[in-house]
């Protein structure tokens, strides 16, 4: 078996136990060069330090400080996947609960292997994971921009019709969307079909980059402006010359670097760290946020002006819930391209297996979707798929915990509340709203957006809610937090 690669992949492995990384540090030595983390922080710490991210990770769900539970290792392919879209993860855990597999998958996790797994049944589940990367790779580079957008729904020909609009402005786009909705394709048909198609079409991801590295990334830096600066630099900004700079996951930007990147959308100009020359970017900016960000502007984190300034055009990817039909479509179009890739014949959906097809909501949106059909292009080939092999694929969302609902009021006979002396209606209803909120983002294991799903909320909503119960004095705690009391 070998790895269609002249050079060896990098991959990352994410395990607790000492003699589990080592052991698959020697059994796959040879075919990837292989970083080693123990917890989440770790991986995370060296994803953001090292110079090229691992093209494929292997992911333990147990992790310090909670290594019996799997939130850590939930939220840590949450946060490989938000620095890197392109990052193949495979879930290798003891943590083999099939919910927990569930789970992992709609945040975007290729594969799930329980412990122990076969070097054989690993290497396999790499190759593929391998095969698929280098396929989007050069799917970005062949295919026309324009066709990239796949769907026939009304809501994706808006998002069509508003790209062609703002394609050959020279204004900043704002695009927003929940994950896997598939912005940065959004922001490459914005560079595609406008003036700065043929130019430099660079992307930075702000939540990847160390904060006191990232300065010195966007605008470059002089010779010994700091610590292993051994010579000038020249950042984003200048590399992307006339062409584009897409900025995802904006609402990371430090606060204290965001007026020096309002500078450069007002004026062009900026200097490299070291430096007191000025210099000029004529870059055109487009940036990505799957937050709400005037909820971040009200609670201090993103300054207003740099919102107005980034959000004169904005566009916004929708889920794959509100795409009607849509589902089929990019079933169709990801069959065809994992049948072509592989050489395989397609497989097919029983008429109950298209029924359940037809109404899951995708809460990993375009993402899942296609990572569900590549595990099925390569296990199902040339077979009907019926409800027993594709209900494990996907995630179902259970009702609210009982145990962590609210109290309620004594009832009397007649089933409305009993009211006793000095009630204050509005604190009541904040407390109880409070409740149903952590319960929901307890069991959505942190996610803000399958949480608002639970509570019938749009995720800008509930942010909106959680800022209006902070602001009145009913914080809601962070989800570890959340985890260690009621868990």
């Amino acid at each position: 078996m070998t790895l269609p690669s002249t050079r060896r992949p990098r991959l990352l492995i994410v395990d607790d136990d000492p003699l589990i990384q080592e052991t698959l540090a020697f059994t796959l030595g040879e075919r990837f060069e292989v970083s080693q983390a123990e917890s989440r922080e770790q991986a995370m710490q060296q994803l953001r330090e090292e110079a090229l991210a691992p093209e494929v990770a292997l992911v333990d769900l147990g992790l310090p400080p909670y290594p019996h539970r799997a939130e850590e290792g939930l939220l840590l392919i949450q946060e490989i996947l938000a620095q890197d879209p392109l990052c193949k993860i495979i879930v290798l855990s003891g943590q083999d609960e099939e919910a927990h597999a569930r789970h992992a998958r709609t945040l975007g996790a290729l594969d799930f292997l329980a412990k122990p797994a076969h070097p054989e049944v690993l290497l396999k589940a790499l190759e593929q994971a391998m095969g698929l990367r280098q396929q989007e790779q050069r799917e970005q580079i062949r295919l026309p921009q324009a066709n990239r957008i796949v769907g026939l729904s009304t809501a994706i020909h808006a998002v069509r019709e508003r790209i062609g609009q703002y394609a050959t402005s020279r204004f900043p786009v704002l695009i927003e969307g929940e994950s896997g909705t598939g912005k940065e394709i959004a922001a490459r048909s914005l560079h595609e079909q406008g003036s700065t198609r043929g130019k430099p079409f660079l992307a930075l991801n702000c939540s990847a980059i160390s904060p006191n590295l990232i300065e010195a990334t966007l605008f470059g830096h002089a010779r010994g402006a700091f610590t292993g600066a051994v010579g000038n630099k020249a950042g984003y900004f200048e590399d992307a010359g006339e062409g584009c700079l897409f900025l995802d996951e904006i609402g990371e930007l430090p606060l204290e670097l965001q007026p020096k990147l309002l500078r450069v959308l007002e004026s062009g100009e900026y200097q490299r760290v070291g430096e007191t020359q000025t210099r000029f970017s004529k870059a055109r900016v487009l940036a990505a946020t799957n937050r709400d960000l005037l909820v971040e502007v009200r609670a201090g984190r993103f300054r207003v002006d740099l919102y107005h300034r980034l959000s004169v055009l904005r566009l916004l990817m929708p889920p794959l819930r509100e795409m009607a039909d849509d589902r089929n479509v990019l079933l169709l179009h990801f069959l065809h391209e994992f049948n072509q890739e592989m050489g395989l014949p397609a497989f097919r959906l029983d008429d109950a297996a298209r029924q359940l097809w037809q109404h899951y909501r995708f809460p990993g949106n375009v993402r899942e979707l296609r990572n569900i059909v590549a595990r099925l292009a390569s296990r199902m080939a040339g077979q009907t798929v019926g409800l027993d092999t594709l209900k494990p694929e996907l995630e179902t969302s259970p009702s609210l915990p009982a145990t962590i609902a609210p109290e309620s009021p004594a009832s009397t006979s007649g089933g409305l509340p009993k009211l006793g002396n000095g009630i204050v209606l509005d604190a009541t209803l904040r407390r109880i709203e409070r409740e149903y909120i952590m319960a929901a983002l307890l069991q959505a294991q942190g996610n803000v957006s399958q949480a608002a799903r639970l509570l019938g909320l749009n995720r800008s909503t509930l942010y909106n809610r959680i800022d209006t119960l902070a602001r009145n004095g009913e914080s809601i705690p962070d989800f570890l937090t959340l985890a260690r009391e009621h868990l």
